[in-house]
């Protein structure tokens, strides 16, 4: 899938994923180059791969060829409760596959081209399993050079990116069910400068594009299938039912739930502790809670919590963590008040990477301190998500460009001594959600926005100070109370203030105020790679603008962020 041309890069663009902002974490949120760690790494690096799935469940595996969006076929087939893992194609030999024992296979799009030699390729045996296939776009110029077809390097006149539309050619067939109804054509989205300009043996068309003549192609005798296009984006919106038609042709159960992953958790959880004790950094965030929850309810009072209060969380929040896990959940927690070490150190500070690190590094040295003081604590819990491990190397080994340093992969220095207990390792974001619930976790809880680690010192372009803080807190708690009592809340992804480091001249009553200027942001989602603004209307804005400026001293303009990801981030720094 060569880039022949600056449209590649545009349009692959639109769906990479530039950053990922999640839950606000305790542990996991050390700099770089910290704690005597290489510049530029980590302290405690992670494994690339997720703790295997008990060998009950059937298991589809994703060979990644380096595409950004690989993540969504992920999501995709957990969506049809299938479990599967996403492994690069360096790492998958004769022996892994014997090991992992897949039930089908998918190869995922990619950057490279099949016709430059040394080009990303699976291992040959994967073909003589038996095993169904379904190759998506790189995978499926992959199969076709294999397998005895050609692909043809990209020009101008073969290259499709962004959306395109599929038509139907040949007969119908099992895997395109619900699909070309009554003979109609199928959105999808295409990126790809290369093309297959030839089929392998065996294998027949049944779609077709004004830029890919072989859109749809698949080998009916062997179950192989391959299609040019991406069904894992939004923009192609019938694409889940091609994975729904593949899964269900392979065999798949379809028992991935969340009921039965608790309870292999807990064992797991069990096996691996044994009579030691564990120790939790709980941020107050969805993941954090949630591990520190199915950890407890595997192990009870072997478990501690470390709940580290930086003075900058938002309006109550310090308040309603505590009482919500050591009242409620009647857990062992030590509340950590620490903001005025934190905001000392951020006094002056205006750089957005220099804050991340000095906040990752007071949260290190922090919950060493308390850790210390915990005797006989062998294990460290994180709520560690499969995104921050697939994201925690490229499918080529080599590092990834750093937007924003983040939180995601990293842990407690190695002179802790501490081994890594994280129960959410295989799970993405919204099945993190789906277990909070099967654990009683409330709702209210369970669907909040995410909030970043470093708080709301990201939400304070410039210096930060103690006053802005303040200011910020209220006006924020004013914005959030807005989208709850219009009904929004669960349809953001994500809504926030962020007070900016300019003052402007305003007018109250017959005085002149010069206070500070603030900004609303509200995206909607589906999974955070790619966000859009929320069309509030008019009115609410307009209204939340005066509760804002009447209720809250210090702010007297309020504007709204109009802005999607990419070119921005969620968050403002």
């Amino acid at each position: 899938m060569r880039s022949p041309n600056p449209r590649q890069a545009r349009a692959e663009g639109g769906l990479r994923h530039l950053a990922r902002e999640s839950d606000m974490g305790v542990v996991s949120c050390p700099p770089a180059g910290l704690q005597g760690s290489p510049p530029g790494h980590n302290a405690l690096p992670m494994s690339t791969h997720a703790a295997p799935a008990p060998h009950d469940h059937d298991r589809l595996l994703i060979i990644d060829f380096g595409s950004q969006v690989t993540q969504l076929i992920a999501r995709r087939l957990r969506e049809l409760k299938v479990y599967c893992e996403i492994h690069p194609y360096q790492k998958v030999t004769d022996a892994f596959l014997d090991d992992f024992a897949p039930k089908a296979v998918i190869f995922s799009g990619g950057p490279d081209s099949v016709t430059r030699d040394g080009s990303p390729r699976p291992p040959a045996s994967v073909y003589a399993r038996g095993l169904p296939i379904l190759g998506i776009c790189y995978g499926q110029q992959v199969m076709m050079q294999d397998l005895g077809g050609k692909v043809e390097a990209g020009e101008h006149a073969t290259a499709e990116f962004g959306r395109a539309y599929v038509t139907p050619a040949g007969e119908s067939a099992d895997f395109l069910k619900g699909w070309f109804n009554d003979g109609g054509r199928e959105q999808v989205w295409m990126s790809h400068g290369d093309h297959v300009s030839e089929i392998a043996p065996g294998f027949a068309v049944y779609g077709t594009s004004p830029g890919a003549p072989f859109a749809i192609t698949a080998d009916l005798a062997r179950r192989f299938f391959a299609v040019q296009f991406h069904p894992e984006v939004h923009h192609t919106p019938n694409g889940a039912k091609l994975y729904e038609n593949f899964v269900k042709m392979a065999g798949f159960k379809g028992d991935w739930t969340m009921g039965a992953y608790r309870e292999e958790a807990i064992a797991r959880i069990r096996e691996q502790v044994g009579d030691a004790r564990v120790i939790c950094g709980l941020s107050g965030g969805v993941d954090s809670s949630v591990a520190a929850v199915l950890i407890h309810e595997a192990i009870g009072d072997q478990l501690t919590c470390v709940f580290v209060d930086h003075g900058l969380l938002r309006q109550d929040e310090a308040e309603q963590v505590v009482t919500m896990f050591r009242d409620h959940y009647n857990m062992p927690l030590i509340h950590a008040e620490e903001s005025e070490r934190f905001l000392s150190a951020l006094e002056g500070v205006s750089d957005p990477e220099v804050k991340r690190k000095t906040i990752g590094k007071l949260f290190i040295d922090v919950f060493q301190h308390y850790a210390d003081g915990i005797d006989g604590a062998a294990f460290l819990a994180q709520g560690t998500l499969y995104p921050d491990v697939i994201e925690s190397v490229s499918f080529s080994g080599g590092p990834s460009v750093t937007i924003k340093s983040h939180h995601n992969v990293g842990g407690l220095p190695e002179k802790m001594g501490l081994k890594l207990v994280e129960p959410l390792r295989e799970l993405f974001k919204d099945e993190v959600r789906a277990l909070g619930r099967e654990l009683g976790l409330p709702d209210s809880f369970i669907g909040r926005h995410p909030f970043p680690g470093p708080g709301l010192a990201i939400r304070c372009p410039g210096e930060i100070t103690r006053e802005k803080l303040d200011i910020l807190r209220k006006a924020d708690a004013v914005f959030i109370d807005q989208i709850r009592r219009h009904g929004l809340y669960d349809e953001i992804w994500q809504a926030f203030v962020a007070i900016l480091p300019v003052k402007t001249v305003g007018v109250m009553g017959d005085g002149r105020t010069y206070d500070f200027a603030c900004a609303l942001r509200a995206v909607t989602s589906v999974d955070g790679m790619t966000a859009d603004y929320y069309p509030f209307s008019h009115d609410f804005l307009g209204e939340t603008a005066t509760r804002i400026i009447n209720e809250v001293k210090g702010i007297n303009r309020v504007t709204y962020d109009i802005t999607s990801k990419p070119p921005g981030t969620i968050e403002w720094e």
